[in-house]
């Protein structure tokens, strides 16, 4: 049975473009069929000419549908890869991004792994890692006039440059706070080294259930972030004054109108986002090495010394230790 595997690339930039050639080349030669969206196709047709024609190319939708796809390559940055999730929501496709921009916290390789991460795509050498979501529900006037989703952050912000928003925020069903703000974040773990990040919100790793809210630039005694449980019901709403209206975007991407009185609540998705993981690396040296910390000084666990105790033949860290009787 023939192989696809979803390419996604950002086909306005040179690299993108050249890189999407690349893949498609190398999935083919191993036998598998390169999936790519129309508009893709279209794009890579027109600036990589022959040497992209020439690859047989499959087009979502037309010639393989998306359930087939066994795992999406990302071709591009962090944004790409909120896109591609954008895109394969629903599908249960697991995406492996490969960095070409700039951070890249969400993506499995970088520029110069690209023949390593075709192969590993090839073996299927690699797990599959779920990352929460979050579900957004937007009311106004008691009545519910919209969902969405989104992996990194659900941000309130104010409409108007020249003036702030007021919120009340609220955690279980219970207010915590009220103030004047230019918005505030509601974000996964996975958002904490986003949006959230820059607000001056707290790391999360990954791996930890819970969910964050850093208000931006609030005009209060109290506006520390929160962190709260994964199951935790947060919900901001925009008082009802003259003229207060906000927008809602999520991952930066999708944007709603927020009028006064407007309320917005926010819970754990029961879908999470599945990213394609290879490299076992620890949370802790990605941050080191994204945000290029400096680490000068470290010298790492204390490796105890084995001393044996001629009282109790033991190996004892740190060297022999004294009976309290001893005269010595």
């Amino acid at each position: 049975m023939t192989r696809e595997v979803l390419v996604l690339a950002h086909t306005g930039r040179r690299d993108a473009v050249d890189a999407a050639v690349a893949v498609a080349t190398r999935l083919h030669r191993a036998g598998l069929t390169p999936v790519m969206l129309a508009r893709d196709v279209a794009s890579l047709t027109q600036t990589a000419g022959e040497e992209f024609t020439r690859i047989p190319v499959a087009v979502v939708g037309r010639d393989v549908p998306l359930s087939r796809c066994e795992v999406g390559m990302v071709l591009g940055g962090d944004g790409s890869i909120l896109r591609a999730a954008e895109l394969v929501r629903g599908a249960e496709l697991p995406l492996m991004g490969v960095n070409l921009g700039h951070v890249g916290f969400l993506a499995e390789s970088e520029r110069t792994e690209l023949d390593a991460s075709v192969q590993w795509v090839v073996e299927q050498n690699y797990s599959v890692e779920e990352r929460m979501a979050i579900d957004v529900q937007i009311w106004h006037s008691g009545e519910h006039v919209g969902s969405t989703w989104a992996l990194n952050e659900a941000s309130i912000e104010k409409h108007s440059r020249e003036r702030m928003i007021d919120l009340v925020i609220e955690i279980d069903g219970r207010p915590v706070s009220a103030f004047g703000c230019d918005g505030v974040v509601l974000a996964t773990p996975t958002g904490s080294t986003a949006y959230a990040f820059s607000a001056g919100g707290p790391v999360v790793w990954p791996e930890v259930q819970a969910l964050l809210l850093v208000p931006i630039s609030a005009h209060a005694l109290f506006s520390r972030p929160l962190v709260v449980a994964p199951d935790s019901i947060m919900a901001v709403e925009v008082l009802p004054r003259e003229d207060e209206k906000g927008v809602l975007w999520c991952d930066g991407r999708r944007a709603s109108e927020l009028p006064a009185g407007s309320r917005i609540e926010i819970t754990r998705s029961e879908e999470p986002v599945l990213l394609a993981r290879v490299n076992q690396t620890p949370f802790s040296e990605r941050l080191v090495d994204k945000f290029d910390l400096p680490t000068t000084g470290w010298r790492g666990p204390v490796e105890p010394s084995n001393t044996v105790d001629p009282l109790t033949a033991g190996t004892i860290p740190g060297g022999p230790v004294r009976d309290v009787e001893d005269p010595a």
